[in-house]
C-alpha cells in the first residue's frame, strides 16, 4: 500500500475492525444488498460520494475487479496497485465489504501479442480476436500460467485486508460460446484427456464404436477434435469433447481457487454462472468453491429464450414467473445451499434482441424472490450505467449523469423491507426445505444436443416445463444431480435422464418418495450407446416396461388420449413401450402415454402442460402435500417461518379463497389482493 504515517496505519487498522465487524454482523441477516462498481471507469473524486451513497441506500457489500486486468498491469510485470488500494480503502471507509474479482476474462492486449496461441478458436476453425471479452482458451498452458501469475499478485496483495471478505473468480464462464475451443493447444489437451480416461486405444475405439463407418484409430495422436467433418461426426467422441471442455472450465477454476485458498483462507470464494447456460457441469465446479452466485436478468433471457409468444408478451416488462425461481433452487444444490445472485438487472439491458424496462416494482419483487429462496446476497448491476463502450445501453441504479434511476427506490424499499422481515422471519440463509425434488443432468443436456432425433427436442426446455408447472403447485422445490440422496423427499421428478449411473440408481432404490420418470430416461449407457436390455435401461429394475422403438413429432402433431376419463395430449416424443402394465393414460390407437407401478409413474410421451399438470396434482394429492394450484402469474415460496406470495402479472391478483385461509401474521402486503408486481409476506401460524 502507498506509505502512510504509523497513525494513519493505526487509525485504518481501527476503522477495518470496526468494518468487519459491522459486515459480520450484516453476514447474519436475512440476505445482504450489494452492487457491482467499476472505479476504474470514474473519476476517483466520485467514489467517497459514491461509497458513502451505496452505504446510505442499504448496501453492505460491493463487488469489483472482475475487468481490470489491463489497468493493475499495463504492461507484463509492470504493477499498478495505487489506484486499487485507494478504491478499496474509500469503499472500505464508508463501512462496506468488498468482493474482489481475479480479472481473467479479459486478458490485455500486451498478453495477446505475446501468445497469440492463447486465442480460442471457433467450431470453423477461426481464432477469436481481441476486442470485446473472455478472449481465451481454457486449453492454453501459457494463459493458465499468465493467469496463475496475476491471481498469486492479487491474493498476496488483499488476501489478509480485513474488507476483501470475498472473491470472485473470473466472470461468467463460458459466456459468448467460449466453453469449446477447437484450437491446437484444445486438440493437444484433448488428446492427453483422452489417453487418462481409456488408457488403451482399444478401449476408446470400443467405447465410441468406431468400428461403425471406418472410423478406428490406432493412437490417440490419431484423434481429431469433432468439427469440419463432412456430417455429423460420430457422437460418442462429441460426448467426450464435451466432457472434455467441461473439465477443463473446472480445472482452470480449480487453479485460482487453490491459490485464494492459499493467500485468503477466512474468504468466501464465488463464481458468477448464466441463466440456461449447460456447456459445464455447474455442480462438479461448485465443488472448488464456496458459494454459487448466478445473474439473473429476467427480461433479456424472457425476449432471447424459447418461450411462447404469449407468456412473452403477457411477462414483457416482469420477466418470466419461473425464469428466476430455477436458477435459485439449480444453483443453491450447486452450491450445496449457498448461492447468491452477483449480478441482478435494474433495468434495461444492452444484449436482447428487444430490451423493454421493468415494470414498477419488478427489481424489488426479484429481490424477495431471491430472499425467498434462501439467497445470501442480491447484487445489482451495476452503480452507475457507463456513458462508453459496448454497454453504454445497460442500466444502472444511477443514470450516467449520476442522478438515481428507476430502480433506486426499489432497492432502497427492498432493503428496509429485509430488514424488517429479520424481526418476524427466517434469520438463516438457507431455504426451508422442500418436499419436491427434481433430478437435472447436464450430461444429459449435452447427449440431446448431439443427438436430438427431433427438432423439437430440448432436455433443458422439457426440464423448465415440468419445473415451471411443479411450482404452480407453491411448493418448494430442490433441484438435484443425478445420485444426490432423495430419502428426505416426499416426491422427486426426473424429466429425463439419459444415462443412468449405479449411484442414480441407488439413490432412487433407496427413497420411499413417489417417483416421476419423464420420456428418454435411461436410453443410453454412459459411452451414448444404447443399452443392452434396451431404454429404460437400469430402470427396468424399478418399473418392468421396455422400448421397442420411438417417435419424434413436428410442431402441429399432438398424440390424443385419454386419462381419467377426459382428453390429454403428448407432444414432441413417444416412447412405444412392450410391457405387462395396463397404461393408465392411453393414446386414440392404443399405445401408452402414461404407466404406473405402485409409487412410480413413467411418462412415454412429452406431456403438455395440462396433461402433465393434472398428472402432478393426483401424484402430489397421493403424497398428502398441501399443494393446489395458484392463480396465473402467481408464485409462491417459503423460507424459514416467512411464506412469500409473489404476482409476476401486470395486473392486479386477487387470492384464491385457500390462500386467504392460510392466516398466519401478514408482514408485508395485502392478503387479500396482490398489487401488479406486488408480493405478501406472511408469517407461518
Amino acid at each position: 500500500m502507498p506509505h502512510r504515517s504509523m497513525q494513519s496505519v493505526l487509525r485504518l487498522c481501527l476503522l477495518m475492525a470496526a468494518v468487519r465487524l459491522r459486515g459480520l454482523h450484516s453476514r447474519a441477516s436475512l440476505m445482504r444488498l450489494g452492487v457491482c462498481y467499476y472505479p476504474e471507469h470514474w473519476d476517483p473524486a466520485l467514489w467517497p460520494r459514491d461509497a458513502a451513497r451505496m452505504a446510505e441506500l442499504g448496501l453492505s457489500i460491493v463487488r469489483i475487479g472482475e475487468f481490470s486486468w489491463s489497468r493493475i498491469e499495463p504492461a507484463r510485470g509492470a504493477y499498478d496497485w495505487e489506484w486499487l488500494d485507494l478504491a478499496i480503502e474509500t469503499l472500505a471507509g464508508a463501512g462496506l465489504d468488498i468482493m474482489l474479482g481475479t480479472p481473467t476474462a479479459t486478458p490485455p492486449k500486451w498478453m495477446i501479442d505475446a501468445h497469440p496461441d492463447m486465442l480460442a478458436w471457433d467450431k470453423e476453425g477461426r481464432p477469436r480476436r481481441f476486442g470485446s471479452r473472455r478472449h481465451y482458451c481454457f486449453s492454453s498452458e501459457a494463459y493458465r500460467e499468465e493467469c496463475s501469475r496475476i491471481v498469486m499478485q492479487m491474493a498476496s496483495r488483499y488476501g489478509a485486508h480485513p474488507s476483501v471478505t470475498s472473491w470472485q473468480t473470473d466472470n461468467e464462464y463460458g459466456c459468448h460460446d467460449t466453453v469449446r475451443s477447437y484450437s491446437p493447444a484444445a486438440l493437444a489437451a484433448f488428446r492427453l484427456w483422452l489417453r487418462k480416461r481409456y488408457g488403451e486405444i482399444a478401449a476408446l475405439n470400443d467405447a465410441w464404436g468406431t468400428v461403425f463407418w471406418s472410423q478406428v484409430y490406432s493412437s490417440f495422436e490419431e484423434v481429431d477434435l469433432p468439427n469440419l467433418t463432412v456430417t455429423e461426426p460420430n457422437p460418442a467422441h462429441v460426448l467426450d469433447f464435451y466432457r472434455f471442455s467441461s473439465d477443463q472450465v473446472i480445472s482452470f477454476n480449480r487453479m485460482q481457487t487453490d491459490i485464494l485458498r492459499k493467500h485468503a483462507p477466512s474468504c468466501d470464494v464465488y463464481h458468477n454462472f448464466m441463466g440456461f447456460f449447460t456447456d459445464f457441469d455447474h455442480f462438479q465446479l461448485s465443488n472448488d468453491i464456496d458459494v454459487a452466485g448466478w445473474d439473473s436478468y429476467p427480461l433479456g433471457f424472457l425476449d432471447v429464450g424459447p418461450y411462447a409468444l404469449d407468456d412473452k408478451q403477457r411477462y414483457m416488462r416482469q420477466g418470466h414467473p419461473d425464469f428466476a425461481a430455477f436458477h435459485h433452487d439449480l444453483y443453491r444444490a450447486c452450491g450445496r445451499g449457498r448461492f447468491a445472485v452477483l449480478e441482478q438487472q435494474p433495468g434495461p439491458v444492452n444484449w436482447a434482441h428487444h430490451n423493454p424496462a421493468p415494470l414498477n416494482g419488478m427489481v424489488r419483487l426479484w429481490t424477495h424472490e431471491a430472499a425467498a429462496h434462501g439467497a445470501e446476497l442480491t447484487s445489482y448491476f451495476r452503480w452507475r450505467q457507463a456513458p462508453f463502450a459496448q454497454e453504454q445501453w445497460h442500466a444502472g441504479l444511477l443514470r450516467s449523469d449520476d442522478a438515481p434511476a428507476a430502480a433506486y427506490e426499489e432497492v432502497e424499499k427492498a432493503h428496509k423491507e429485509l430488514k424488517s422481515l429479520e424481526n418476524e422471519g427466517p434469520t438463516k440463509k438457507t431455504a426451508t426445505h422442500a418436499d419436491i425434488a427434481m433430478v437435472f443432468s447436464y450430461e444429459t443436456q449435452w447427449m440431446s444436443e448431439i443427438q436430438p432425433q427431433g427438432a423439437r427436442w430440448n432436455y433443458l426446455g422439457l426440464f423448465y416445463e415440468w419445473y415451471a408447472a411443479a411450482r404452480r403447485f407453491g411448493c418448494n422445490i430442490d433441484i438435484l444431480a443425478p445420485g444426490a440422496a432423495l430419502q428426505k423427499y416426499s416426491v422427486v421428478l426426473t424429466p429425463s435422464l439419459f444415462h443412468i449411473s449405479d449411484s442414480a440408481m441407488r439413490a432412487y432404490g433407496e427413497t420411499d418418495a413417489a417417483l416421476v420418470f419423464g420420456p428418454r430416461c435411461g436410453s443410453k449407457t454412459e459411452a451414448m450407446q444404447t443399452p443392452s436390455n434396451l431404454a429404460p435401461g437400469p430402470l427396468q429394475s424399478l418399473l418392468p416396461v421396455r422400448v421397442m422403438h420411438s417417435e419424434s413429432f413436428p410442431e402441429a402433431h399432438k398424440e390424443s388420449g385419454r386419462y381419467s376419463g377426459e382428453a390429454v395430449y403428448g407432444r414432441i416424443w413417444l416412447d412405444r413401450l412392450e410391457t405387462e402394465l395396463a397404461p393408465i393414460a392411453t393414446t386414440d390407437d392404443g399405445a401408452g402415454l402414461l404407466f404406473r407401478q405402485e409409487r412410480r409413474w413413467l411418462f412415454a410421451a412429452w406431456p403438455d402442460s395440462a396433461f402433465l399438470t393434472r398428472v402432478l396434482g393426483d401424484v402430489f394429492s397421493e403424497a398428502g402435500l398441501d399443494a393446489a394450484i395458484l392463480p396465473e402469474g402467481v408464485r409462491k415460496r417459503s423460507n424459514g417461518d416467512c411464506v412469500w406470495t409473489l404476482n409476476y402479472n401486470a395486473a392486479p391478483a386477487a387470492l384464491s379463497d385457500m390462500e386467504k385461509d392460510l392466516g398466519g401474521k401478514v408482514l408485508l402486503g395485502n392478503a387479500e389482493q396482490l398489487a401488479p408486481a406486488g408480493l405478501l409476506v406472511r408469517k407461518k401460524q
